[in-house]
């Protein structure tokens, strides 16, 4: 098997939980797309990144079964990992910075994959919800403390890959933040935690577009 980092991406403020990932720090050891989703596939994560260029920080991102041109917990796992103030994916620059324990990521919410946000009148509808049959990819959402921007999701790939719920999502995250324009605390999964912000500093309150860049933030440990 090909040596690679596995790392848990946005835990708790305890460290507990995250989205697992896998970083094959030697990309080149897996050269080519077919090679790189077969591999994905037989580590069976949510998504798995293929670091091409260390000091320029350049990622490739795959599922088990397509190559996504960008995704938040790969980018903040590899971040991490990485220690660099930039990744470069095929969507674009990712900048990167790290405050009090968190690994910052900036993105635009164009570049993230098309996702159904469905709201719920509560947090204990989010938690009762069975796995949906594949289809869609849904990010189930509703608030705990609207006042406070504590929101409860679980996310749902409908890809039938063997990946039912994704455990803490960045993309859909980044994508919910633009929504509702306004910074976010997301439990998500078993309760993983996923920090956003609408960015720059200082945008006037209201909902995002999908050109603006947000922050998603989280802890990253490994597994």
């Amino acid at each position: 098997m090909t040596d690679h980092n596995v790392l848990r991406v946005f835990c708790d403020p305890d460290g507990r939980h995250g989205n697992e990932l896998a970083v094959v720090r030697d990309g080149a050891s897996v050269p080519g797309e077919s090679g790189r989703q077969e591999l994905a596939r037989e580590l069976g994560f949510s998504e798995t990144v293929f670091v091409d260029d260390p000091e320029r920080g350049l990622i490739d991102i795959y599922t088990p079964t397509l190559r996504l041109p960008f995704a938040g917990h790969p980018c903040v796992g590899a971040a991490w990992l990485l220690g660099v103030p930039r990744l470069v994916t095929p969507a674009g620059v990712v900048t990167v910075h790290r405050a009090d324990g968190l690994v910052w990521i900036a993105a635009r919410a164009a570049w993230a994959p098309p996702r159904t946000l469905r709201e719920y009148g509560s947090a204990a509808e989010v938690e009762a919800l069975p796995v949906p049959p594949p289809g869609e990819w849904v990010y189930a959402w509703a608030w705990q403390d609207e006042a406070e921007g504590r929101i409860r999701a679980r996310a749902f790939p409908g890809r039938g890959d063997g990946i039912d719920e994704d455990e803490a999502t960045g993309a859909a995250a980044l994508l919910l933040t633009a929504h509702l324009g306004r910074a976010l605390t997301i439990t998500q999964g078993r309760g993983s935690q996923i920090l956003t912000a609408p960015g720059p500093p200082g945008r006037p309150a209201g909902r995002t577009g999908a050109h603006d860049t947000i922050e998603v933030g989280g802890r990253v440990r490994h597994a």
